[in-house]
């Protein structure tokens, strides 16, 4: 299919140094794919390997089916972003971007039209070197955009935008996936990829650690839990136990597995209970994330460092 990315048995080494482990994914159309892991887990040898950047040792990459090296005009195929700062600093905006519509035969106008839809179209002429971070940000994703290709790609697209940015780059990745094309999005901020992606590919350590959707991974770090807050939390406790659940109390709210939110209720208002919130505990998608990466991490920090009288952080060298 054209508009599909097709990992298939990706291994790739570094010396010694393996970076991806026999990784095998698909990134369908017509939705945002989030491709999430650990420092050092794989993903940008990944895209890397899939942009035919970087040659596996194993496996193949293909995009709409081919390898990316035998496309004749890759931007209308693919188009990516990487490094927002892969532009030399004294060439202005605009000529970057005629320079790679003139090679891939790209008519001029889309110029434009990509850097007013991207929000640069004041400042096009400016040097890059003179952008922000944000501004290069943007100014990568329409070169990601100059040839309206079918697959996208994009490596922490939220990096360095303010807060009405990352509300466009959302709604942006959400358009384009509802054009039905197929969306790739790496990235660290899971409360982004929650609002954003439909589908999430999860790497550790160069291995596949789930292919799912955002919806199921969510329900199955929710646990079925049922959040309850009443003013008599003892006899709650009391009676749900008896009734078979189990009850765990926090910050005045009961936290109750193995009976159904109806049951609940039910029970409670019978035996004269009050209830002010019954409510189908869910979990965030970094809370779920971490817990499904957390053996999976190779450059992990203490949450609570020591922390020595002159302020600074205690490190012991090995």
């Amino acid at each position: 299919m054209r508009n599909t990315i097709e990992v298939r048995g990706l291994r790739k080494r570094y010396g010694r140094t393996v970076a991806v482990d026999d990784l095998s994914f698909r990134v369908e159309p017509g939705q945002v794919t989030g491709f999430i892991g650990p420092n050092g887990a794989g993903k940008s040898t990944t895209m890397r390997v899939i942009l035919d950047l970087d040659a596996p040792n194993e496996g193949t990459a293909l995009v709409g089916g081919r390898r990316y090296r035998t496309l004749r005009t890759p931007l209308r195929e693919v188009g990516a972003l990487l490094d927002a700062g892969a532009i030399h600093p004294g060439r202005r905006a605009r000529d970057h971007l005629l320079w790679l519509a003139y090679s891939n035969s790209l008519p001029r106008r889309r110029v434009d039209e990509v850097l007013d839809l991207v929000g640069l179209a004041s400042v096009a002429r400016r040097r890059a070197g003179k952008y922000s971070l944000g501004m290069r940000q943007r100014l990568g994703i329409a070169a990601a955009l100059l040839g309206d290709p079918p697959i996208l790609m994009f490596d922490e697209p939220v990096n360095g935008l303010d807060p009405e940015g990352v509300v466009w780059i959302r709604g942006l990745l959400r358009g384009l996936a509802g054009e039905g094309r197929a969306v790739l999005v790496s990235s660290h901020l899971m409360s982004e990829l929650e609002d954003t992606a439909d589908h999430l590919v999860v790497v550790g350590r160069g291995r596949l650690i789930a292919d799912t959707t955002v919806s199921d991974l969510l329900a199955s770090a929710s646990d079925g839990r049922i959040l309850v807050r009443t003013a008599q939390p003892a006899d709650a406790t009391t009676l749900l136990t008896n009734a078979g659940g189990t009850v765990h109390a926090s910050d005045g709210t009961l936290a109750v597995t193995g009976l159904p939110a109806d049951g609940v209720i039910t029970l409670l208002t019978r035996h004269g209970v009050p209830v002010s919130e019954v409510a189908q505990a869910r979990a965030s998608l970094e809370q779920a994330y971490l817990a499904l990466t957390r053996h999976a991490v190779e450059f992990g920090a203490a949450l609570e460092p020591n922390v020595g009288h002159s302020g600074a952080s205690t490190v012991e060298e090995a």
